[in-house]
């Protein structure tokens, strides 16, 4: 029997997706960002590449949540930073269309 077997491994989270994720919404909302693309693609293609750039903040019980929140106040300028390189990146190299 393996460990996903035993181990509900679902309730470890990264906390770091959920602040990637905000920070992409509240970022693609900018007026100089109306221009990148939203495919489903594109959008996940930026969170995966922020994400590639970001600490991981893992939890998985109370007390792991409660530090994991205690520094994703650290994390914000980091994750800021690599949401606009991401977001950037996208721009410039867009998918294909058909």
């Amino acid at each position: 029997m393996g460990l996903r077997d035993r181990y509900d491994f679902d309730i470890l989270v990264n906390g770091a997706e959920q602040l990637v994720i905000d920070e992409l919404e509240r970022q693609l909302e900018l007026p100089h960002n109306r221009d990148v693309c939203r495919s489903s693609d594109c959008v996940l293609d930026m969170a995966a590449l922020a994400l590639n750039q970001v600490r991981p903040l893992y939890g998985v019980n109370l007390i792991g949540r409660l530090y994991a929140a205690e520094r994703e106040r650290e994390h914000a300028a980091e994750v800021q930073r690599a949401v606009a390189q991401a977001v950037e990146r996208i721009r410039r190299n867009p998918p294909p269309t058909d």
